[in-house]
Formats: C-alpha cells, structure tokens, sequence
C-alpha cells in the first residue's frame, strides 16, 4: 500500500463520530449541528438543547450482550479498499479446531465444538490434560440441576450462584 493510501486510510479510520466543525453552540446555550446536505424540506440545521443531544447520542449506544460486529466504510463488503486491507483466506481456513496437531475429517461439520471454543475464548484446553498430558476423551455433560447441586454439595462447593448487585444509580445529568 502506497504511503498517501495509507495515509488516507489512517484519516479514515481516526475520524469522530461527529465531525467537530459542524457541532457548534448557540448564544442561548443551544447545540447547533449543521447537516452535510440540505434535507428535502431545505433544513440545513438542527437546533437541540445539550441535554437532547445526550439522548440522541445515548441511543447509539447499543444494548448490553447485543452483537456488535458491524462493517462500515472500508470494511464494508463493497468498499473499494477492502481488498488492501484484508487479509486473504488462509489456506486451511475449513479447519474447526486444532486437535494436537490432527486435521479433523474433510466431512466434519463447518461449526465448532463446544471445547474447541472454550479453549479459543478462554484459553482452556478441555481435551488435555494437565496432569499426564494426554488426550482427554469427553463422556458426558451434566446438565440436570438436582445432579449438579448434588456433586457441587459433595465437593463442599456452593450449589447456588451468588446473589447479584443491584445496579448503581449514576445521575449523569444533575440538575445545576
């Protein structure tokens, strides 16, 4: 990638939500926001108190455990920078897990197992094991509460979660 590319793109990447030299304050406290091009109307501005502003923006805020991966502008499928970017797919881009070193079958299935996706996220190889290091063989889950309580009491461990904290109060807008 040439150097003004590159340059380009770091611009691109760098830039604010709002573009500052458009978001100014009026002399009774108001936010202005002058829009990139007139809307059919012929508005060319939006005039909002600070405090609207805030709800605005606060509506881009997604909701918690939402999924959040989205591709705009050069990641975008069509943009035309992509291609530089990105890398290529690799060349064994078909393999789920890394089974120590074994490839799994060419009729495995494209999603990945349970355990194979504890040890990409969490780093926790289930099918090691830490003692002889050998292969660990999976020969159940135990999904029913009463029997999970009764091996958690066994192992003098707590059968119940701990209570959840309630949310703390942040008053982010307090009145002057």
């Amino acid at each position: 990638m040439k150097r003004k590319e590159l340059e380009r793109l770091c611009r691109y990447i760098t830039r604010p939500a709002i573009a500052n030299e458009r978001l100014k304050r009026n002399r009774a406290g108001q936010v202005v926001l002058q829009l990139k091009s007139p809307w059919r109307d012929g508005t060319t501005h939006i005039v909002m108190s600070p405090l609207e502003l805030m709800q605005r923006l606060a509506a881009l805020v997604p909701r918690p455990r939402l999924h959040l991966i989205r591709f705009h502008g050069v990641l975008a499928p069509h943009a035309n920078l992509r291609a530089e970017i990105v890398p290529s797919e690799p060349l064994n881009a078909h393999e789920t897990c890394d089974h120590h070193g074994q490839s799994p079958p060419a009729s495995a299935s494209a999603r990945m197992s349970w355990a194979c996706l504890l040890k990409r996220v969490f780093d926790i190889d289930m099918e090691y094991c830490p003692n002889c290091g050998g292969r660990l063989q999976i020969i159940a889950a135990i999904v029913d509460p009463a029997v999970i309580t009764k091996i958690l009491t066994h192992l003098h461990l707590p059968a119940r979660a701990p209570p959840r904290s309630p949310a703390r109060r942040v008053d982010l807008f307090q009145a002057a």
